[in-house]
């Protein structure tokens, strides 16, 4: 299933408090959310409705089976960090 790419998911979802997003991520990222994130290709959070992260290189832990938005859309995946479309 594919997951809508809205605010109020964006704001649900627990990549940004993943091990694997490091603090260098995260100042390099520190981005307002913007208020219509339906035409964006990238956004380096919610990587399950984007694409992969461009900063994150290495799994070091991933909550994705305990983030609502991946329940929300019964998803099976994790590691959508790392791989778009996460690790099948």
């Amino acid at each position: 299933m594919r997951v809508d790419k809205t605010v109020e998911n964006v704001r649900s979802c627990l990549c940004l408090k993943c091990p694997s997003y490091s603090s260098r991520c995260k100042l390099k990222n520190g981005q307002e959310i913007p208020f219509d994130v339906s035409h964006l290709q990238h956004l380096e959070v919610m990587f399950c409705a984007f694409e992969k992260s461009n900063c994150i290189h290495e799994n070091q832990g991933c909550l994705c089976a305990k983030c609502m938005v991946h329940k929300k859309y019964a998803l099976n995946n994790e590691d959508y960090c790392l791989n778009t479309g996460g690790v099948f």
